[in-house]
């Protein structure tokens, strides 16, 4: 990844996370690639409804897998949600608040800007 990518609103993305450390490359950033087959790409803020949500999906992501380096989620935790998990919570209405300018802009192909920007946390 040599040029850095964008956000959902056509900026430089900025950095979601490092503790934990998130992104589909570990790298703090929702950045994405071709074998991002997720598309971890939303970063949002956890909380305890979606990650309950998140769990009943079959998705973990609250128990540590240490064989993973994965130390769980918790609330407050800003995490790299894959695009289409985040929509599909969006609908339950239980979708996470967002960072909106840490969202990478492969999010719209899944997800509509004004849908994102009801639940950001960064404004203007």
């Amino acid at each position: 990844m040599s040029e850095k990518q964008k956000n959902v609103l056509g900026t430089e993305l900025e950095s979601c996370g490092t503790d934990p450390i998130t992104g589909y490359f570990r790298d703090g950033c929702c950045n994405t690639g071709f074998s991002d087959g997720g598309t971890h790409t939303v970063c949002a803020i956890m909380d305890d409804r979606f990650l309950e949500f998140s769990k009943s999906k079959g998705n973990d992501l609250v128990t540590p897998q240490k064989e993973y380096g994965f130390k769980g989620l918790k609330k407050g935790d800003s995490w790299c949600l894959c695009a289409m998990r985040w929509e599909e919570a969006r609908q339950a209405g239980c979708a996470p608040r967002v960072k909106i300018k840490s969202t990478n802009i492969k999010t719209l192909e899944f997800v509509r800007l004004e849908h994102l920007k009801e639940y950001q946390v960064d404004l203007h």
